[in-house]
């Protein structure tokens, strides 16, 4: 018989509903937003404690909404890191942007994210603009305060910042941080508890995240892929994982078969690499980071397929869960 498949620990997610919690209990979803390569995901991973969104420094890597969650005795947020809003160029694009927008209705608070040390733009000024008819209550944060190495500098980044929010609406608040090296960022955590409102945890006190396993270990391997790529690569892969399987002799360890798809027979090899070393190194980091967060030895398969042009085909996308 066929071993089943895992996926997330439902029963710890929903035990969050029947939890007591003390009186003025407060809890509430909180979406990060910003344009794309501002510290979404570093700070998400930061605040929760725990890495539940991959990291890279290559624009527009976040591609789904990911969900972390920090529960206190006395408050649980629930953070939404969102992809950065980008010019629709494909379909894909769309679609992200697509679900960017729709998360700004659905949440308690907004977290709009700058990169202060490359300083407020045209980005940043469009962003601000979009929220500027939305009603949830926003709280900005200047992300990247370390690498600005004096007040003098960092106060007209400031001021400039509460300007574009102040033009449509309110705000609530203007943190700096450094999501990097935890600079503020407790700071920040009691800003945004302030801001949300009383009732019982959305997700059980052991939650961290609500992504299945397989989806971890799908973009996990991606995290990777992309550290490794160059040019116009991350962009063009995808990574699907159907399920990640206990083994039916060793009950210590996960067999993961995992999908690289790229558009081109050219990207193929590019992902493979020269006698297949790319790829074997990349499942390689994957395979020694996915062990340490699923706590057993894992057994990961990958293989190459082209999909050609993915990103701007419908049927494909929705093959590949955008």
């Amino acid at each position: 018989m066929a071993a089943e498949g895992r996926d997330l620990d439902v029963a710890a997610i929903l035990a969050g509903v029947g939890e007591e919690v003390p009186e003025g209990h407060r809890a509430g979803l909180i979406a990060l937003v910003g344009r794309p390569n501002v510290g979404k995901s570093t700070l998400l991973n930061r605040i929760v404690g725990s890495k539940v969104a991959i990291v890279t420094d290559v624009p527009g890597t976040t591609r789904n909404a990911i969900r972390g969650v920090l529960t206190r005795p006395d408050v649980q947020l629930v953070f939404l890191d969102t992809p950065g809003l980008a010019k629709p160029r494909t379909l894909l694009t769309r679609r992200l942007n697509d679900l960017v927008r729709s998360t700004w209705a659905g949440v308690d608070l907004i977290c709009f994210l700058v990169d202060v040390a490359d300083g407020v733009g045209r980005g940043d000024e469009f962003l601000a603009g979009e929220l500027a008819d939305v009603s949830t209550p926003i709280v900005a944060i200047a992300n990247k305060a370390d690498l600005v190495p004096t007040k003098e500098r960092m106060l007209p980044q400031l001021a400039r910042l509460a300007e574009l929010l102040g033009q449509g609406r309110g705000f609530a608040d203007i943190v700096p941080v450094s999501a990097t090296t935890g600079d503020n960022v407790e700071h920040l955590v009691e800003v945004l508890m302030g801001h949300l409102p009383e009732g019982p945890r959305l997700f059980g006190s052991g939650a961290v995240s609500d992504q299945p396993e397989r989806q971890l270990a799908a973009e996990i391997l991606r995290e990777k892929l992309i550290t490794r790529g160059r040019d116009e690569l991350p962009h063009s892969i995808a990574v699907t994982v159907d399920e990640v399987l206990p083994d039916e002799d060793r009950k210590d360890l996960l067999r993961i078969d995992a999908v690289v798809h790229v558009e081109r027979d050219s990207q193929k090899g590019i992902v493979i690499g020269k006698g297949g070393e790319n790829l074997k190194a990349a499942a390689s980091d994957a395979r020694r980071e996915l062990e340490v967060l699923f706590g057993a030895k894992v057994f990961l398969t990958t293989h190459v397929r082209v999909a050609k042009e993915w990103q701007r085909d419908p049927k494909q996308l929705g093959r590949l869960g955008y």
